[in-house]
């Protein structure tokens, strides 16, 4: 009988794991819950680790009521081994994030010079992170600067400029005849000491001082100030990356995937929306789910992959691309380009035609969920 009530409370314990998740965490990329059921000599744990205190205490507090002798080796994230030292800003021009803490493992995504983010967990030289998007990666601890969170609330105090040039250089002096000091994006936000004549004398994040052309950069304040949202500046911000190669997982113009050109545009718009095609197309207003291309504007995300059917009940969004007008969307496949939907045109795109799913309006609808303004964004505001 004994035997029997284990093996029940195992079989409940586990389904009360799977039920914690889909409730509080159904999306991997954007939390962390790697909980198991451990048997060992006799004794049961639940032992992991979650980024999610509501789900902790629930998995808990249930699991408890199955077995009161359960043992708790869950830790909740962010690691408590990392100190007052929990945010980071990023020191590359671009760094990568993987989906494991080793160089082979798949990219999922990239962050940008300046960008702050949150730590979660640490493996050796790695960092498990979330970007402000709150997707989550492993990156090694040679890109970041570590930060306390009033560090972070200094740094993000301070002055800065933004690189708006596609690609340009930093240098050692106010002369394009000196060292170089490193490559710098479009996105790359770093602090301004003193203005020059030409120039911006700037400091990276971990201390390196520079100069870099003001004609490549424009003040963070000013860059803000200035956003205009009409479709025809999204619709110019995105074809500045025409040519750009396709990379899986890349969100700088040094390579794209669809999702990640739509994220950065929107970035260069003073917007952070989510990272990939399928979180995208969950937010802004849909204009059209039937083909009518008349009822889109310019800068509405158009989305593709297969419908939802009697056999394949779950939607699979696989690519998105930005709507240009005149039946023709601009994506990153192979490379960033532009494509039609009209049979008739020279760069009529059968492939996507036939697998086009719906569009979403995000203009207009700032400030919403999934499309938040980067002066509104918690990672970007002090916090006194």
């Amino acid at each position: 009988m004994m035997l029997q009530q284990n093996k029940n409370n195992r079989v409940y314990l586990e389904q009360l794991i799977h039920t914690t998740k889909a409730q509080h965490i159904p999306d991997d990329r954007l939390g962390v819950f790697a909980i198991k059921l451990i048997e060992k000599a006799g004794a049961v744990s639940l032992s992991g680790k979650t980024t999610n205190h509501e789900a902790y205490h629930k998995l808990m507090e249930e699991a408890i009521k199955i077995d009161p002798n359960i043992k708790d080796n869950i830790r909740v994230l962010p690691n408590k081994d990392l100190g007052e030292k929990q945010w980071a800003v990023v020191t590359n021009s671009v760094a990568d994030l993987r989906y494991h803490p080793a160089h082979p493992s798949e990219l999922v995504t990239q962050v940008l010079l300046g960008m702050p983010i949150k730590l979660l967990d640490k493996n050796n030289d790695w960092l498990q992170v979330q970007t402000p998007e709150g997707y989550i990666g492993w990156i090694t601890i040679g890109s970041l600067h570590l930060l306390t969170r009033k560090d972070l609330n200094d740094y993000l105090k301070r002055p800065k400029i933004i690189v708006t040039s596609h690609y340009a250089l930093s240098y050692s002096e106010p002369t394009p005849n000196s060292e170089r000091v490193s490559d710098i994006v479009i996105g790359n936000t770093l602090v301004v000491n003193s203005t020059l004549k030409d120039y911006y004398s700037v400091n990276y994040p971990d201390g390196r001082e520079a100069y870099i052309p003001k004609e490549e950069t424009c003040m963070m304040s000013d860059w803000i100030n200035n956003i205009e949202l009409p479709g025809e500046s999204i619709i110019a911000t995105a074809k500045q990356f025409m040519g750009v190669p396709y990379v899986w997982g890349g969100t700088s113009s040094k390579g794209l995937d669809c999702s990640g050109l739509v994220k950065l545009v929107f970035f260069m718009h003073g917007l952070i929306i989510a990272r990939d095609a399928s979180q995208q197309i969950k937010y802004g207003h849909e204009v059209d789910n039937m083909g009518n291309f008349d009822t889109l504007q310019s800068g509405d995300l158009v989305f593709f992959g297969e419908k939802a059917t009697d056999e394949k009940p779950n939607e699979r969004v696989v690519h998105v691309g930005i709507y240009i007008g005149n039946q023709e969307f601009i994506h990153a496949s192979d490379n960033v380009h532009v494509s039609s939907f009209n049979t008739d045109s020279s760069i009529y795109d059968a492939f996507n035609t036939n697998r086009y799913l719906r569009s979403m309006r995000y203009l207009g609808h700032e400030d919403t969920k999934g499309i938040e303004p980067i002066t509104r964004h918690p990672y970007y505001l002090p916090q006194e």
